[in-house]
């Protein structure tokens, strides 16, 4: 399957009929009534979600375990939760609810409300009946300069390496959990020299046992990326990077991660600018009711098709079930987006 090196390429019927956006069409807003549901209760200062009905997570495939989508090798998302603040645990726990199983938070209440995804994926698990392994928990290690500099979940004035180490107690503390799934370098450090140092504390962590995986994020430089990958003893298993024109889309890295069996996770894919602008043509809206999907979740086939994982951080609860929707069909194995659809141009 060829994988496309630009949004010309990408989107290809948007760019030969020159088709311009239509913004008020591309937008995924959550509607009043679905954001009070969201928020309706609070016990012991804890927002409590409402469940959305049973036949949401009903269908012709196992949702119910992380551990069953991966052995398929197929196609999923991954909940994110960034910028959700106070409303995350509620959140967190409407999207298990809805059918995710793999959820993205980083140890940074700058952006993350970690703690709350502890409370709402435990409480969902208790509602739902699910355990611990059932679930996949992806949390990050931020740098002190990505930061808020009056909330670091660390101490700053400790050695780098100690400065992990309790980033990652932090993290199975506001998890709630006594091992990480997968545990991601938020960025690259200052030099090579730190990323490696850092790198060498995360090997530590899989030696015993606390992590099963590792990646790294915001790394746009495919020439670092090489030489991280060439000077680990454990390698990355996940690169996380925006999906953008600015970036080229990624595409040297992303063959470097099929080449090594990398997972590539993508984020902004449904709020870059030009992802948008191609999303409101007609002939993408077009295609997208074609195959019984959104002009958003015909994105997420696309690159779920390429073998990429997009983070979805949707709040609205309709929303999840469109995306969990599109994830059944994957699962169920059916070719949602097939080569030529991809490929022409």
């Amino acid at each position: 399957m060829e994988d496309l090196a630009s949004l010309e390429l990408l989107f290809p019927l948007h760019v030969q009929e020159g088709l311009r956006i239509e913004a008020s069409l591309s937008s995924r807003t959550e509607s009043t009534k679905t954001r009070a549901s969201l928020l309706k209760g609070v016990r012991d200062n804890v927002v409590v979600a409402d469940k959305p009905p049973a036949s949401t997570t009903e269908g012709g495939m196992n949702l119910s375990t992380s551990k069953h989508i991966l052995s398929t090798g197929k196609p999923y998302l991954l909940y994110g939760t960034a910028w959700k603040k106070d409303d995350t645990a509620s959140l967190v726990s409407q999207a298990l609810h809805a059918g995710f199983r793999f959820i993205d938070t980083a140890c940074q209440p700058k952006h993350y409300n970690e703690a709350g995804v502890g409370i709402g994926w435990t409480q969902a698990a208790s509602d739902l009946e699910l355990e611990r392994s059932d679930i996949f928990l992806q949390t990050k290690y931020t740098s002190v300069n990505g930061q808020d500099p009056n909330n670091i979940p660390y101490d700053k004035t400790a050695s780098l390496e100690e400065q992990v180490q309790q980033s990652l107690e932090k993290s199975l503390q506001n998890l709630q959990t006594d091992y990480i799934d997968s545990l991601v370098l938020h960025s690259p450090m200052k030099t090579m020299d730190e990323t490696f140092r850092v790198w060498k504390v995360f090997e530590s962590f899989v030696a015993n046992g606390t992590v099963r995986q590792l990646g790294i994020s915001n790394m746009y430089d495919y020439r670092a990326f090489e030489t991280l990958y060439e000077g680990v003893t454990i390698k990355p298993s996940i690169l996380q990077n925006r999906f953008h024109d600015q970036t080229k889309y990624d595409v040297k890295l992303r063959q470097i991660c099929k080449r090594h069996g990398i997972k590539y996770q993508s984020f902004w894919t449904l709020t870059a600018p030009g992802n948008r602008q191609a999303m409101g043509s007609g002939v993408w809206k077009a295609m997208a009711k074609e195959k019984g999907l959104t002009p958003q979740t015909l994105l997420y086939a696309y690159m779920m098709s390429l073998g990429h994982t997009p983070l979805d951080g949707s709040k609205s609860v309709e929303h999840m079930k469109e995306d969990i929707d599109l994830v059944t069909r994957f699962q169920n194995g059916e070719t949602v987006l097939d080569e030529d659809e991809i490929t022409r141009h």
